[in-house]
């Protein structure tokens, strides 16, 4: 193997290792979410929980955030619980900055 192949293998594993952290940075933040969701709904112990692992699996239905958004804002819409988008959106990139922090601490 020549120096360029195990550089490239390197670039290669530090890539997929960086897609897995970001993958379950994402993940947390939005079993985060979730809770934060359930707390202002009133739900608490395992009817968060269960609320969470809904918002979680909300984000395998398209790329990207806006089925995570869309799916706590209308939830907590039919709760008749008052938050902005930009109040989602921002607890969203506070948690997403929470769940990194997390993950790297227990690396």
């Amino acid at each position: 193997m020549t120096t360029f192949d195990k550089r490239e293998q390197g670039f290669e594993n530090k890539f997929a290792h960086e897609e897995t952290k970001r993958f379950r940075a994402v993940a947390r933040r939005n079993k985060l979410l979730g809770l934060w969701a359930a707390e202002l709904m009133g739900l608490s112990g395992e009817a968060a929980a269960a609320y969470a692992l809904t918002v979680v699996q909300a984000d395998f239905e398209e790329a990207g955030d806006d089925d995570v958004f869309r799916k706590v804002k209308a939830d907590l819409a039919d709760k008749s619980v008052a938050q902005s988008d930009h109040q989602i959106r921002r607890t969203m990139d506070e948690l997403l900055a929470t769940a990194i922090q997390q993950i790297e601490t227990e690396a």
